[in-house]
């Protein structure tokens, strides 16, 4: 069974992203440990919060290293909410660095009539990269369960897996590269559609262990 590293940095509902990736069929082992994160097959970074405190806490723990290494040396990388801002390079929620890890900025929903800032409940995505592994098996604009304030900004459009529409702002909901993924909204509270992602991320594991 694939081992997929959650990392505890205090700023994610550990709990429930575990629940959903057991259900996908893996063994997720909650760590802030390197070497644990060195030995699993794929890691998982969750976050609810705030942008500053979050890079914090990582930077605290020496993470930012060990992440990083865990992307370049190509293991399957999810990141999930905060988990997704904490990416980029900097956020207009705070003043400290993000880990630059995809060039952009974390930006604020513009206010406007008929909409409420946070951006919260479900909402449909838009698929940029339609052959994404994360949306096998999907219909096309499935509802998701987000909630958030900031969205993220890449430099680079390509890197876009979807969007989605809150107002008259269309913003990234998810990116693509290579072995890195993240998400903006919570596939742990997303029903099957969410659970159905989280099991496409653990088949992508499973084969990467098995090749």
């Amino acid at each position: 069974m694939a081992v997929i590293a959650v990392i505890d940095y205090d700023m994610g509902n550990l709990h429930s992203v575990c629940k959903g990736l057991e259900k996908a069929g893996a063994n997720p082992k909650v760590t802030d440990s390197h070497k644990e994160l060195e030995k699993a097959d794929a890691i998982v970074l969750p976050g609810v919060g705030a942008f500053d405190p979050a890079v914090q806490h990582l930077r605290s723990r020496d993470l930012e290293e060990p992440i990083k290494a865990a992307i370049g040396s190509g293991k399957p990388f999810l990141g999930i909410c905060l988990g997704l801002q904490i990416l980029f390079e900097s956020s207009e929620e705070g003043v400290e660095p993000g880990l630059g890890i995809i060039k952009g900025k974390v930006r604020r929903f513009r206010p406007e009539p008929g909409i409420t800032i946070p951006h919260m409940g479900w909402n449909q995505l838009e698929f940029t990269q339609p052959k994404c592994l994360l949306w096998e098996y999907l219909s096309p604009q499935p509802w998701v369960y987000f909630v958030h304030s900031y969205y993220v900004d890449p430099v680079d459009p390509q890197v876009r897996a979807a969007t989605v529409t809150h107002g008259s702002q269309t913003v990234t909901a998810a990116i693509a590269h290579e072995n890195l993924m993240a998400v903006q909204f919570h596939p742990e509270k997303s029903s099957n559609i969410g659970l159905q992602i989280l099991s496409n991320f653990v088949a992508q594991v499973r084969e990467q262990v098995a090749a």
